[in-house]
């Protein structure tokens, strides 16, 4: 049997009553801005809790600060006789540090000041204030006077100066009643203060005395288990409340149309969006009642994920400083009419939703990608609204509740809302023919009444074509409706999630562990798995709290129950994966929601009426003579000895409650810790504990907890920048050991946008923290301004103007004169904060100081500077002093080293962040072409010029000054630098020149690329070429010059792999090594078609780079040639090439080949077709350049596979090439031939740099 004190029995744990202590006098709330600017009358004084029953509860030790405050958190206020005193509204939430929370109703009145010496202190602060206006001037000293004051509805009347004269003015001031529950029952505690308030208030006692009331509903009505529903009476009529079963969506008791009435569907998805995405969200408005309800609506839209992070959705005065708080937040911010938006002090403006619930305004943060089909959304929950008469533009006063209803037509589709019309008295009588007779009758008997005044004499009756629908029905039918439609959308977006759950193999203490360290979701697999348009939104979802904690669930049910939401969610995918295939599905899609829908709104209808259990009505208590008096207008003071619950007066619940439900889930919530040890269940529940000491104790605001509180935020933000550093290294590092060949990739390019995006906005979150005046939206950015502002000062100044140690003409001739060569070498970079920002500030694109902020971070990790810049800008102690609290991060000496040591450690690996985001920007290019040191090869008469390309574009052709070995050029962003193709006109005298490399630096990133050559360019050498395709490559390190040249005198044998009978090089493959690097340049290039589009790169490196297509097919045809003094240091593989071309030529003519069936001719032809194209398009390419092209486009149409055994069939092969050569081995053949046949399935596309013009 469950005794009536025991927890999760008993629908209601306190009644509170919070107001003016009289003892205590009027104490100003010195947390209330401007208080002392204002009127007595408009000031707020500070509330007390006046009494609560019972004195306390275990399961729920009562707070009494955190109840008072919350009950009236506004502080008390006056009214006069004169002035509206309406009653007020609104809930609230108390969450421990356990993380349960417990609910709160507060029903907020007027109440009549009888005590004289409140009076008294009234009047005397009047006259003080007077007396100050009159020595002063009031619109100087007082700019706020003239403003109306802050309540709710005033804005259309005209402000009247607030006075109070004791002997003629009757003095008012607020108090509330107030209901503590376990459940968030709102309506039902709503409608039972409410009734509670009209008995004290009215001139009549009411049936029985107050305490019999409240008696009643804290410890005779029970709390409805999970699927029933309950009945008990307040003053005046019964309540009913309904609990939702667990295999049900949960309790929820607020009415959603109130949010979207109030700010639109569009701005409640951009607002729904941001909390999935846990972005900071800031709610503002003047009635409490509204924070509240946005809030929760909010957090059950949600469903099955919940808030992990601080939620306070009524933020007290005394907790502003939580505004501060680098964490993510669902806060509600009450203000004062008079209050300036702009004078607002957010810190985390960059990634913050601001919710201006009065104004109908949502600002969104920069950057929020759109959730999946948004559009589509939008109609769904546009069509449900429609039909239940709620207006979808913001603002719009919505018909009356009782007129409205929400109805499906038959075939599914939504109908028209449901007016009801009524119609008067009148109408009536005059339409009916019996009415008319009688009439007549009176009339001729000398009775002379009309009809009208027969209407006037009847009743208030309303005639309605339609009955009067429940408006609490009609609400709860709407709140299922966008419900399901808000999970539907989530379940269809992660509905094959869980193939991508990694199960442990361990037990349940060894996971948890080792929790942190292990991953429980294959994020890269997912995401692969998903349309492009989901990417944007999905990327960051998957790194959520709230999505890590769904994971955890999923894993936690191995070895537990399943958590109810989590079985609901899984229910619905499984509804969603089985209506996909039925018949309905395909001939409607829409159709299966709507089904949905309609049957969650029959069953709220059918268990509206059903009622499961009665509760013991209020009876007469024990109560001595005199007490509970009946006063209007006046609560009256509960006597203690009968609320108290041992006083005998519960006669009546201990013989009812032996007949309620058992529960079989009282401590539900507790459950999930009742499998593991006693050690698992602490360890547990300290976890909890640390997670949730950001969230605000309300009872205990003291400068120790809150300098404890911030120190928690400290250690938070670290342990986060570790914990992203940490992932951001291993996932990059992932990826480029599979350039490689040591695994499988793990992050893909939106993936690393979005942990990179992740990195912004926690460093926006670290410089936000402790900031003692806000200057723009970006925290980071404001302190790069005023360091870039300081900086720039210092310079002008005249003791800085002297050059420094290391810098000038004199210290630049001497480091020329350390080498005598005239090769202009790159100058060196300025790695500097100032720099970088000038680069960025430079950009035309960039318009907000967010986005500057981000492009500047960005950037920073592409030059691998980020963590020596922020050490440079945190240097300047001056400025830090006087930009933050002693309390922020950055001012933490300790923790910020370990800050910038994580960042550091990003250094470790190649981020092209900034070049692949910016793609539009005009970047400044640095070209240094090195020439030969041999006699007559470093200089040319000829014109040469050049043609750059990327990943993203190319230049085109560039024409290069003559003699000038260093130029600086601007073009748009090419990306990553793949291919330099160099030539010249072999023009003048000595054309011929020899390039050992060229250089190419972004003069932005500071990235800088070798594209090697080593070769001549001319006719009468080497193979005759006038123009060189060059792969560049990244340079690692900083560029040494001299270790540059040292490395570079390009010996001809390692330079020059192609000519037959040159110098051979030291290291000679053997046959498995060539058929190894066939089988690795083919592999790496069905990889690459695997990869999604914007993840390929660049298709070029893989086919002419080293280790590339070409190389490896020209080591094939290499291998086994003949080598003879004949052709030495004159054959390349072009002749023959050539040869073979002869021979095709020679039998088709001849018609010996006609004989050949007809795949082999058109093969035969394709390649007589491309050699003679390739020879006759340019005569400036050279026999390697054109034996290149020629691969590529074999590659490219799909011809590869086919010439192979052609060739080697030839007479030309054998006389050629030894028996033991590739060409001759049949084996080797064999596999050459099926490993080209599986590129035939790609779409092969050949960049303009390597077709050098040629249309084919």
């Amino acid at each position: 049997m469950s005794e009536p004190g025991q927890a999760g029995t008993r629908f209601a744990d306190y009644f509170v009553v919070c107001g003016l202590d009289v003892a205590s006098g009027l104490e100003p709330d010195q947390l209330q801005a401007h208080n002392l600017q204002l009127t007595p009358l408009e000031r707020s004084y500070n509330s007390k809790v006046l009494a609560h029953y019972p004195d306390s509860v275990t399961w729920n030790p009562f707070d009494e600060s955190a109840v008072g405050m919350l009950c009236l958190p506004k502080g008390l206020s006056f009214r006069t006789q004169n002035e509206r005193r309406e009653t007020r509204f609104h809930s609230f939430i108390i969450t421990r540090e356990d993380g349960s929370r417990t609910y709160g109703t507060s029903f907020i009145f007027y109440e009549k000041v009888v005590d004289k010496q409140i009076c008294a202190a009234m009047q005397t602060l009047f006259a003080m204030h007077q007396a100050e206006l009159s020595n002063r001037q009031s619109r100087t000293v007082f700019p706020l006077m003239d403003r109306t004051p802050p309540e709710i509805g005033d804005e259309n009347e005209r402000y009247v100066p607030r006075t109070y004269d004791i002997n003629s003015d009757t003095l008012y001031v607020t108090k509330s009643i107030c209901l503590i529950t376990p459940l968030p029952f709102i309506q039902a505690c709503k409608k039972f203060l409410a009734q509670l308030y009209e008995a004290i208030s009215s001139p009549s006692q009411p049936p029985l005395p107050v305490e019999s009331y409240v008696y009643n509903i804290l410890y005779e009505v029970p709390l409805p288990p999970p699927g029933r529903s309950l009945q008990f009476n307040g003053v005046k009529s019964s309540i009913t409340c309904h609990r939702p079963s667990a295999s049900e969506l949960p309790l929820f008791d607020f009415h959603v149309r109130e949010m979207f009435t109030l700010l639109g569907v569009d701005s409640v998805l951009q607002l729904w969006t941001c909390a999935l995405l846990e972005k900071h969200i800031l709610l503002y408005s003047q009635d409490y009642h509204r924070l509240m309800l946005l809030a929760e609506s909010l957090s059950v839209l949600l469903f099955p994920f919940t808030w992990q992070h601080v939620y306070v959705p009524i933020l007290p005065a005394s907790l502003l400083h939580f505004l501060d708080a680098p964490v993510p937040y669902i806060m509600g911010l009450h203000h004062n009419r008079r209050d300036d938006r702009a004078e607002l002090q957010l810190p985390h403006e960059a990634s913050l939703c601001f919710v201006d619930i009065d104004n109908h305004t949502v600002e969104l943060p920069e950057d929020l990608p759109q959730f999946p089909k948004k559009l589509d959304v939008l109609q769904e929950i546009s069509e449900v609204l429609v039909r239940c008469n709620v207006p979808l533009e913001p603002g719009t006063n919505p018909p009356s509740r009782s007129d409205s209803g929400c109805h499906l037509s038959d075939d599914g589709r939504t109908g028209s809302p449901a007016h009801t019309s009524t119609l008067s008295k009148r109408d009536i009588l005059e339409s009916s023919e019996a009415i008319a007779k009688i009439t007549a009758i009176a009339q001729r008997m000398g009775v002379s009444h009309t009809i009208s005044d027969i209407a006037k004499s009847l009743p208030e009756i309303a005639f309605d074509k339609k009955p009067k629908v429940d408006p609490d029905l009609e609400d709860m039918k709407l709140n299922a409706a966008l419900r399901e439609i808000f999970l539907h959308r989530l379940a269809s977006l992660l509905l094959g999630y869980e193939a991508f759950v990694i199960q442990p193999n361990g037990d349940l203490e060894s996971w948890f562990s080792n929790r942190e360290q292990m991953t429980n979701f294959d994020k890269a697999a997912f995401l692969s798995d998903q349309p492009d348009i989901y990417l944007p939104f999905l990327s960051p979802f998957i790194e959520t709290q709230m999505f890590a904690t769904l994971v955890d669930n999923k894993i936690m049910a191995n070895w537990e129950p399943i958590d109810d939401n989590l079985k609901i969610f899984d229910a619905k995918i499984e509804s969603i994966k089985s209506s996909r295939n039925s018949h309905i599905r395909m001939s409607n899609p829409d159709r299966s929601m709507l089904v949905e829908i309609q049957d969650s709104e029959r069953a709220i209808a059918e268990k509206w009426n059903k009622i499961d259990h009665m509760a013991v009505h209020p009876h007469l208590l024990t109560m001595k003579i005199g007490q509970g008096r009946h006063e209007p207008g006046f609560f009256p003071e509960l006597q203690p000895d009968v609320m108290c619950f041992e006083s005998g007066n519960n006669r009546y619940t201990r013989r009812n409650m032996r007949q309620q439900w058992r529960r079989k889930e009282r401590m539900h919530q507790h459950s999930q810790h009742l499998a593991m040890s006693t050690d698992q269940r602490e360890k547990y529940i300290q976890e909890a504990r640390s997670k949730l000491l950001r969230q605000p104790k309300l009872s205990d605001m003291s400068p120790a907890v809150i300098a404890q509180t911030n120190w928690k935020f400290v250690e938070g933000l670290l342990k986060e920048c570790k914990v992203k550093t940490k992932r951001m290294l291993v996932e990059k590092m992932g990826s480029e050991a599979v350039e490689l060949g040591h695994g499988e990739t793990s992050l893909r390019g939106m993936e690393e946008n979005t942990l990179i995006a992740s990195l912004c906005d926690l460093l926006e979150r670290i410089w936000s923290h402790g900031l003692q005046t806000k200057q723009g939206k970006s925290a980071l950015w404001s302190h790069l301004m005023a360091y870039q502002e300081m900086e720039e000062t210092r310079d002008r100044s005249p003791e800085t103007s002297a050059l420094s140690p290391g810098t000038g003409p004199m210290m630049d001739r001497r480091r020329r004169s350390k080498s005598p060569d005239p090769i202009s070498l790159l100058p060196a970079m300025k790695q500097t904060v100032i720099q970088d920002m000038r680069s960025i500030q430079s950009m035309k694109e960039i318009k907000t100081d967010v986005g500057f902020a981000r492009t500047w971070v960005r950037l920073s990790i592409e030059k691998k500077m980020l963590s020596a810049h922020l050490k440079e800008l945190l240097a300047d102690q001056e400025l830090l002093k006087s930009r933050y609290k002693r309390y922020a991060f950055l001012r933490s000496e300790e923790e910020r080293e370990q800050f910038l040591y994580h960042l550091l450690s990003l250094n470790a690996v190649d981020y092209f962040c900034f070049t692949n985001c910016f793609t539009a920007t005009v970047i400044p290019y640095r070209v240094v072409i090195v020439p030969s040191r041999k006699f007559n090869a470093s200089t040319t008469t000829a014109n040469p010029w050049m043609c750059l390309a990327g990943e993203l574009s190319d230049t085109g052709i560039i024409q290069l000054p003559k003699h000038a070995l260093e130029m600086t050029f601007e073009h748009k962003n090419l990306g990553v630098l793949t291919t330099l193709r160099i030539g010249h006109d072999n023009s003048g005298l000595m054309p011929k020149w020899m390039v050992e490399y060229i250089l190419v630096r972004n003069e932005v990133t500071g990235h800088t690329y070798k594209f090697q050559c080593g070769r001549w360019l001319g006719k009468g050498v080497d193979d005759g070429s006038l123009e060189r395709l060059l792969v560049g490559e990244l340079l690692r390190k900083p560029v040494d010059t001299e270790e540059l040249l040292k490395k570079c005198r390009t010996p001809p044998g390692s330079r020059s792999r192609s000519p037959v009978g040159m110098d051979v090089p030291k290291i000679r493959l053997a046959l498995p090594q060539i058929q190894e690097m066939v089988g690795d340049a083919v592999n790496n290039i069905v990889k690459h078609f695997y990869k999604p589009e914007k993840e390929r790169g660049s298709l070029t490196l893989l086919l002419c780079g080293e280790n590339g297509l070409v190389e490896s097919l020209e080591q094939v045809f290499l291998y086994g040639f003949k080598s003879s003094r004949l052709f030495r240091n004159k054959f390349f593989v072009w002749d023959f090439i050539g040869k073979v071309y002869t021979y095709f030529q020679s039998i088709d003519n001849d018609q010996e080949g006609s004989e050949d069936s007809v795949e082999v001719r058109q093969s035969r032809k394709s390649l007589c077709r491309l050699v003679e194209k390739i020879n006759a398009h340019s005569t400036s390419m050279g026999k390697d350049e054109k034996f290149k092209l020629l691969v590529c486009l074999g590659a490219r149409d799909h011809l590869l596979d086919q010439w192979i055994p052609l060739i080697v069939a030839t007479p030309v092969t054998l006389s050629m090439y030894e028996d033991s050569s590739f060409l001759r081995d049949e084996a080797m053949v064999q596999f050459l031939v099926s490993i080209l046949q599986s590129l035939k399935e790609f779409n092969i596309m050949l960049e303009a740099s390597l077709m050098s013009g040629l249309d084919v």
